[in-house]
């Protein structure tokens, strides 16, 4: 949903058979905005509940931070908020063909093609699903609690994420906001796993700031267990990548597919039982899996140790990091795909998220 930038442009770029799709998405977009409240306001009225109140306070707070420490873009966004009538903004649609994990692309005006297609009406969504599914496409959906306009919006907090534990709402914000510094059209694997080393890095720092060390603990003992988790996922995808291109017949690799998901569920177990997670991806993977639900974790992480790992070699400098993340974004697609390579082997992740910042 990072696609939405100027709404009649939009409309006059889309082909008809597109039409409803953006109308939709354009109208659930306004909706929101035109709810916007600024927190200041919202702080200088004594109907605001204390709850709420604090919540918002903690948000100005990582705002600062985000500008002052991580470099990111010092605008409006997270300057207001917004309380919907859900617990969640969107729903991404991921899909993906029953013998591959490649994610299905689709291409929208201006800033070209993503993995994955949102929706605010569920109804829409659900006859688009079926759509996918009578073409013999495998489906996952998931619901989402913010988005980034790259800053073409100022991005209000959302009711959504605002009651979310302090490092896991800091992270959001820290990420959202990356994408307002760096996006690549086209590249969904690169933009999201920056932001997630941003995320990552810049919660833990905001945790040192604030001398927070129980939650700094609990946030090592959670980015393990999730890298643990990530590599669980590529294992996975690389398992059923080898079955799918195989001469197997359908039948026989199906059989392999399905073998392949119960020996993934039962190692998660294995992982969440080590860290001692009792939350984390356990209804991800209690749920169907498919490969439209594999893929989509892959693509969000597969890069994020490399960002990490160049964070590191500048020293925690966010400014002279995001100079040279543009400058890798700027080479073509293989050479850029050889560098983020290069950095995955650079450093250990798993002894970067061990490592004090």
């Amino acid at each position: 949903m990072r696609w939405i930038i100027s709404i009649p442009l939009l409309l006059l770029l889309s082909g008809c058979a597109d039409f409803g799709y953006y109308w939709h998405s354009a109208r659930g977009h306004l909706a929101v905005m035109n709810k916007r409240i600024d927190i200041e306001d919202l702080l200088a009225d004594p109907a605001t509940s204390e709850e709420l109140r604090q919540r918002l306070m903690l948000v100005q707070e990582i705002r600062r931070f985000s500008v002052a420490r991580l470099a990111l873009p010092e605008n409006d966004s997270y300057r207001s908020f917004v309380e919907l009538d859900r617990h969640y903004l969107i729903q991404n649609l991921f899909a993906a063909p029953e013998f591959s994990t490649a994610l299905q692309r689709w291409c929208y005006p201006i800033i070209g093609c993503a993995s994955y297609r949102g929706y605010y009406d569920e109804q829409r969504l659900l006859a688009y699903v079926d759509e996918l599914e009578a073409s013999r496409l495998e489906v996952h959906v998931g619901q989402v609690s913010a988005y980034s306009t790259l800053g073409w919006f100022d991005d209000p907090v959302l009711s959504s994420f605002i009651n979310w534990p302090d490092h896991r709402l800091a992270g959001l914000l820290f990420h959202e906001l990356t994408h307002q510094r760096i996006y690549l059209d086209d590249d969904t694997t690169f933009n999201e796993s920056l932001a997630s080393a941003v995320q990552f890095v810049g919660t833990e720092l905001w945790l040192q700031a604030r001398e927070q060390q129980e939650e700094l603990e609990k946030l090592s003992r959670w980015s393990l267990y999730r890298a643990a988790v990530i590599e669980l996922i590529e294992a996975t995808r690389a398992r059923l990548t080898i079955i799918y291109d195989s001469d197997r017949s359908d039948a026989d690799k199906r059989k392999n597919k399905s073998a392949i998901f119960t020996q993934a569920r039962a190692s998660h177990q294995d992982i969440a039982s080590l860290h001692g997670v009792t939350g984390g991806f356990n209804n991800w993977f209690a749920g169907d899996l498919n490969n439209a639900k594999i893929g989509s974790v892959a693509t969000y992480n597969a890069r994020m140790p490399a960002f990490v790992n160049m964070l590191r070699a500048h020293r925690l400098d966010f400014a002279a990091f995001y100079k040279y993340v543009d400058s890798v974004g700027t080479l073509d697609r293989a050479e850029r795909e050889s560098c983020l390579e290069a950095w995955d082997r650079r450093y250990n992740i798993k002894e970067s998220l061990q490592k004090s910042y």
